[in-house]
């Protein structure tokens, strides 16, 4: 999706952008995290079946029985590489626009969800546009102040210069994706982008 959503604005920016593909990084060994495309791995302890010789009284009373080792595994931190978009001025490198979509590790607790929280703080306090993407049902949704909508995806678009206003597309499951606008620096026009087009263009391409 987040392929499909770079070539939908890059066919419509002019030379005074360029969109950049971002990687947030970090190693996440937390219980309970969700890895998309990687199994979830479980602790688990199985006894032993032991021959079952029955010693006399007398033995027992006699022989110390060595414990055994058990053979656990230990949960390993995972690399996690989660991308995201950039819109970018040209010469200066600035960032004008943060383009995310949300995965299951952004909206559980855990690492993920603490290293996209903190980014999300920075993009509020800077002077950079936020599309935030949520097409997950799961997972505890962002914060936004007053009563949050209890509709399954939703889509934020927060530009710099109307904060702490933003606009939120609140959708159910029955409702298309919105074409949505992609705000620029304050004298261009900004993109628009079919997400549900591109919703389905995804599923085609990857045969789902």
């Amino acid at each position: 999706m987040i392929g499909a959503i770079a070539a939908a604005i890059e066919s419509q920016l002019s030379h005074q952008y360029y969109v950049e593909v971002e990687t947030r990084a970090y190693r996440s060994s937390d219980a309970g995290d969700l890895l998309v495309g990687i199994p979830d791995a479980a602790v688990v302890s199985k006894a032993v079946n032991e021959p079952s010789t029955a010693p006399s009284l007398q033995a027992e009373s006699s022989v110390t029985t060595q414990t055994r080792p058990e053979r656990v595994t230990l949960p390993m931190p995972v690399a996690v590489n989660e991308r995201y978009l950039d819109v970018r001025e040209v010469g200066t490198d600035a960032a004008v626009t943060v383009i995310e979509v949300l995965s299951p590790k952004n909206k559980r607790p855990g690492k993920g969800h603490d290293a996209y929280t903190k980014k999300r703080e920075r993009a509020l306090a800077s002077a950079t546009h936020l599309v935030e993407i949520d097409l997950l049902r799961g997972g505890k949704v962002m914060p936004i102040v007053g009563r949050p909508s209890p509709r399954a995806y939703r889509i934020l678009v927060s530009r710099s210069d109307q904060r702490p206003g933003a606009d939120l597309y609140a959708l159910s499951r029955q409702q298309p994706l919105p074409t949505i606008p992609i705000p620029l620096k304050p004298e261009d026009a900004e993109l628009a982008v079919d997400l549900q087009s591109l919703l389905n263009q995804v599923y085609e391409e990857a045969r789902y």
